[in-house]
């Protein structure tokens, strides 16, 4: 059984409710491999220590690993002792880049099958996608790393956009036209939930589909 919880903005109270319901057992004590490799283009890197906050609440113990210190021998040992491996957010493009160098693209659809939880936050979901492209469509990201190939892990058959506010819509119609891919925007109270074929869009507020993404 794979599981993925993908947000936008991590386990605020909206999402985390429906997150402790998904996990389906108790938070305490669970091993989380905890990989900030995504914020460290960016100036405000605030949300990290917020992230970390929001799992020590739920009693969850915290291993951070990060991709540019790794190989793919020494992620695999490190996260499969974990019972939650969390991609935190920040930059996409960079984020996507050490998961390949690194060798987590490799083994992640193992660790996944071994029965480690997939947490996504912001770029950490947007890389489970098939592809990034949604990250240029709202000028979000910036290309730190001239990545040409924007193929992600492909860990689910859909995009989702982040941080979404009505602003964002005009944008997302157009980025929306250019791939025949089902899309998902969700705000930052809001989560995908994936158990091997079943998804369920997760927390409060409308939900918002382009390119035929529906709930299973």
């Amino acid at each position: 059984m794979r599981k993925l919880f993908l947000t936008s903005a991590g386990l605020p109270e909206e999402t985390r409710k429906y997150f402790l319901d998904f996990l389906d057992k108790d938070p305490r004590g669970l091993k989380v491999g905890f990989i900030p490799t995504a914020a460290y283009p960016e100036v405000i890197r605030d949300y990290v220590e917020e992230a970390k906050d929001e799992l020590k609440e739920m009693g969850m113990e915290i291993d951070e690993v990060y991709l540019e210190k790794e190989n793919e021998e020494s992620l695999y040992e490190k996260l499969s002792v974990c019972d939650i491996v969390y991609v935190n957010g920040g930059n996409s493009f960079y984020l996507l880049d050490w998961a390949r160098k690194s060798g987590f693209d490799k083994i992640i659809g193992k660790l996944l099958d071994e029965g480690k939880i997939y947490v996504g936050v912001s770029a950490g979901s947007y890389v489970a996608c098939p592809t990034i492209e949604m990250s240029h469509w709202k000028n979000q990201d910036r290309d730190v790393v001239g990545l040409k190939d924007l193929t992600g892990l492909n860990l689910v058959p859909f995009l989702l956009t982040a941080h979404y506010t009505k602003d964002f819509s005009e944008a997302i119609q157009e980025g929306a036209k250019k791939t025949n891919l089902p899309i998902v925007a969700l705000t930052d109270q809001q989560a995908v939930a994936i158990i091997d074929d079943e998804i369920k869009v997760v927390g409060e507020g409308e939900k918002l589909f382009y390119n035929r993404f529906r709930e299973n």
